[in-house]
């Protein structure tokens, strides 16, 4: 049983004429006639009564006429309704990534992608580095935004914001007049750190040479709870640049950059090669590159996926 015997059966019934239905499927009378034939055998009834030139629906024939309609009426709704998914984007999208780049990064991107996409709800899903990545590769989130390089060979990466890790101290301290430190300046300070993630990994390796010499006094996962400790007088930590600018603005941080080189920080925005993109998808792609970007333009490297498929 398909959609086009179902048609024709109710072109049959709406004509009352074999014939006439052969006209308007534009099919020969024996096609319709044997779309018929394989419907009963299929249903094991008889459809039609034949009474001379003139035909009339059996009892069975009107309770699957009143079925049938219903099933194409259903077949139109939801060919409407996705019609109209296609004008009027709407549905869910899951945005896996931590919680400073929600509060810093994205809120003016959600803002914008809710004017241009109002019916599109945003979910967010608070992760840390590799699960992020996780979450994206294993289809479980739509996108991530995670701290690069990503090297997982089943995703998209978009570049989409650049700043700088630096030392935040409190606003005063002696340090903070300072241009740069070197790892070998914070030897003897109380340190704050975060407990994992790419950052940690790095600032692991550029105390390195001070390692045995570090006084380590918390490690911490959260970037409000390592600004109030530092305001706090509890130790020095490290956070990127665009997270503490109210602080440092209001006077009660400093923040100072690492030597010999600054600690840059690249955000990207992941998802799956081979996952459809809607057009609420591809909206939230174009709307994160235009509005998501901070200190060295990462922008120019990022571009639109060039060929969708579900779009």
């Amino acid at each position: 049983m398909d959609l086009d015997q179902l048609h024709t059966f109710l072109e049959i019934v709406r004509l009352k004429s074999f014939s006439k239905a052969a006209q308007t499927c534009y099919r020969t009378q024996p096609a319709i006639s044997a779309q018929v034939r394989q419907l009963e055998q299929e249903l094991n009834t008889s459809l039609f009564e034949r009474l001379g030139t003139r035909i009339a629906l059996t009892p069975a024939g009107k309770i699957f006429a009143d079925y049938a309609s219903q099933i194409l009426d259903l077949r139109r709704r939801a060919q409407d309704t996705i019609n109209e998914l296609e004008r009027v984007p709407r549905g869910e999208l899951l945005i896996a990534a931590n919680e400073a780049t929600c509060i810093y990064v994205l809120p003016g991107v959600f803002s914008e992608y809710k004017k241009q996409f109002p019916n599109v709800q945003i979910l967010v899903d608070r992760s840390y580095g590799a699960r992020v990545v996780e979450a994206v590769a294993d289809n479980l989130a739509d996108f991530g935004i995670t701290q690069l390089p990503v090297h997982e060979k089943r995703l998209e990466v978009a570049p989409i914001h650049s700043d700088e890790i630096k030392l935040l101290v409190p606003f005063g301290d002696p340090i903070s007049t300072r241009k740069s430190v070197s790892c070998r300046d914070l030897v003897g300070k109380p340190l704050l750190l975060p407990q994992r993630g790419t950052t940690r990994t790095r600032l692991n390796v550029w105390l390195e040479p001070v390692e045995s010499q570090i006084q380590i006094s918390m490690e911490l996962d959260s970037t409000e709870m390592m600004k109030r400790f530092v305001m706090a007088g509890l130790g020095y930590a490290f956070s990127a640049a665009s997270h503490c600018q109210e602080e440092i603005k209001a006077r009660k941080l400093a923040a100072v950059s690492l030597a010999p080189e600054p600690m840059m920080r690249r955000l990207g925005l992941i998802y799956r090669k081979d996952k459809a993109l809607s057009k609420a998808a591809l909206g939230f792609i174009r709307v994160i590159l235009e509005h998501a970007g901070g200190g060295e333009p990462a922008h120019p490297a990022a571009r639109m996926p060039r060929a969708v498929a579900g779009s």
